[in-house]
């Protein structure tokens, strides 16, 4: 919410460095053009509100003279020229005492107003543009504040049936342009632009774009269907359904680098995009329907079968829901608890983590309570064992025994709880009750893992997912694909894109290819560090990664994990998946003291 325009870029600040520019020479008439032309923004994750121009006018009709201004009223009441130089003295003392904050170019700012004129020329079905120019640290977004200045745009494209895809797109100020645009996904079910992945890339100096994915949050019960039993408009909007995963971005990219290059007098010399989860999703629809747009796309944690990836969560729900069958928090730590004694040491150090769950040989039935004492959290009852069996094993057809979708892997199990309720309740009841049922009671209790199944493919999977091993396109026209995922990930099965991306190899022609890689994070969460695993490193170099590799043709063979949740400053070599990190020698907690090695898993 902005309560006030001037949040994050104090009033006293900006009217000292706007009078110390006067001062120190700059022309009258460019620092008042500055000055009206700055404003500031305040940013939740659920209310973001631009500054408009009225909040600018209200701002300059009420604030106080500068110091400028003071000065002329001395100087009319004839104070003595000595105590005007001792007044500037003291403020040239005082601007390295001021915190760094710089305004940007005036002609940065210029280009920026200019911008919105300029378009409407260039792009005929471009709805309404509008800019501000954003000074360096004065927008703050979730705690991350904006490094370097930028032009912040606001448009909005039309698409079918009277819908609309509003989008942004912030332009670093020339000196720090990298020459690249980055678009950004969308994460669960979206409606909203994702404010962090755009300010942590334009610090980069991306010219970055992201989108509301061609729906409002605000009216869909501000995206989050939990606990079921909600009507969500846009799920009954055939074009708005096909726009949230699989074109939304595509609706708003060629408009956003059509301004990109306006603003800077020169196109992008790459495209690029970077999404996780849903946004992971996005990534690999725009490979199968959109392959000609990006250069490069990073897909974290891809959860492009969505579909089926929402009825994994209510398999799972059922499966714990009777009797003693629950898992509680403190058995599903004893779990992994018990794993990690076994095959924690496979990697050549102990380090409370597995490097490749697929290598670990484990019997949960050792952990049965006709071995155990009974009553404590590492006794498992056979309504318990069984349930940890079936999210181990995934989903089946119960006709065709096929898999739905994969299970869960050894050390992911402190990950469980919300596979045993609130997933299926924010995830696979809204698709069921809105697009299969047409019935907000229902509840999944008579779900038949047969026939319900088949009418989710007509009537959900259609839509949304985006599943073709037949990336060739994307491949011909030079694309290169980086997907990450976490093996601990609470949401998305950490086999399902292994599974995926050998068909996707074998049906493109090549075991191990030139313009796809994976990465599978040791103990990773979802798009970030899991809980349960504080000292992993939570972030990875993937963007960076996949510029070197489309740009000079370097292949990553491995990306740098950091920024551990425990700030312990650890760092991890993540290999290039079908390879894992083996200790070598040195600090365990250092990725050099590993090499990557073949595995046959």
């Amino acid at each position: 919410m902005l309560s006030d325009p001037l949040t994050g870029f104090g009033a006293e600040d900006r009217r000292h460095h706007i009078s110390l520019l006067s001062l120190l020479g700059e022309k009258r008439d460019s620092v008042e053009r500055v000055k009206t032309s700055v404003m500031a923004f305040s940013y939740s994750t659920n209310d973001h509100v631009l500054a408009t121009a009225e909040t600018r006018e209200v701002y300059l009709k009420n604030r106080k003279p500068s110091l400028w201004q003071q000065l002329g009223k001395w100087r009319d009441k004839k104070h003595s020229y000595r105590r005007i130089c001792i007044m500037l003295s003291a403020l040239a003392l005082a601007l390295w005492l001021l915190p760094t904050q710089t305004l940007g170019t005036p002609n940065a700012s210029t280009a920026c107003n200019t911008l919105p004129d300029l378009m409407r020329s260039l792009v005929s079905n471009l709805g309404t543009v509008e800019t501000a120019f954003i000074p360096t640290n004065s927008l703050n977004v979730s705690g991350t504040f904006n490094s370097i200045a930028f032009c912040r745009v606001n448009g909005s494209v039309p698409y079918p049936e009277n819908n609309v895809v509003f989008f942004e797109v912030w332009l670093p100020e020339t000196e720090v342009y990298t020459g690249r645009f980055l678009a950004v996904g969308n994460g669960g079910m979206a409606g909203r632009i994702d404010y962090v992945a755009m300010v942590e890339n334009v610090n980069k100096g991306f010219a970055t774009a992201g989108g509301d994915s061609g729906h409002r949050a605000s009216e869909n019960n501000d995206g989050d269907a939990y606990p079921g039993g909600v009507y969500l408009p846009y799920l009954h909007d055939r074009n708005q359904v096909l726009a949230w995963i699989r074109n939304s971005i595509a609706l708003f990219t060629p408009p956003a680098k059509k301004i990109t290059g306006a603003y800077y007098q020169d196109p992008p010399h790459h495209t690029y995009y970077k999404g996780c989860s849903t946004g992971g999703a996005q990534g690999f629809a725009l490979a199968e329907f959109h392959p000609e747009l990006f250069d490069g796309i990073a897909a974290g944690c891809p959860g492009n079968w969505y579909s089926h990836l929402a009825l994994s969560f209510l398999w799972n729900q059922q499966v714990t829901l009777e009797g003693s069958a629950f898992l509680p928090q403190e058995s599903l730590d004893s779990i992994r608890n018990a794993v990690l004694d076994k095959c924690d040491a496979l990697d050549g150090v102990e380090d409370r983590v597995l490097e490749n769950p697929l290598a670990c040989e484990f019997d949960i039935e050792s952990l049965a309570c006709k071995y155990l004492a009974i009553n404590t959290s590492a006794c498992l009852t056979p309504e318990q064992l069984a349930a940890a069996k079936e999210i181990y094993h995934g989903p089946r057809h119960s006709v065709t025994n096929r898999s739905i979708y994969p299970g869960f892997d050894f050390g992911s199990e402190s990950e469980w709880m919300f596979q045993e309720g609130r997933l299926s309740l924010s995830f696979s009841l809204p698709l069921l009750q809105n697009m299969v049922f047409d019935d907000l009671s229902y509840n999944g209790s008579t779900f038949d893992w047969a026939a319900d199944v088949d009418s989710m493919d007509q009537k959900v999977g259609s839509l949304i997912d985006a599943t073709s091993p037949n990336l060739t396109s994307f491949k011909t026209n030079g694309g290169k694909l980086l997907v990450t995922q976490g093996w601990a990930d609470p949401f998305n099965a950490a086999t399902w894109p292994i599974n995926h991306l050998a068909e996707v190899s074998r049906v493109t022609g090549g075991e191990r290819q030139d313009w796809l890689s994976l990465f599978m994070i040791p103990g990773g969460g979802h798009c970030g560090g899991a809980t349960s695993y504080p000292q992993i490193p939570a972030k990875q170099n993937s963007l960076e990664a996949l510029v070197d590799w489309v740009e000079k043709g370097h292949i990553p063979d491995d990306l740098l994990g950091t920024a551990p949740a425990d700030a312990s400053g650890r760092t991890r070599k993540i290999c290039r998946w079908p390879q894992t990190a083996k200790y070598i020698e040195g600090n365990p907690d250092e990725s050099h003291s590993y090499i990557c090695e073949d595995t046959n898993h």
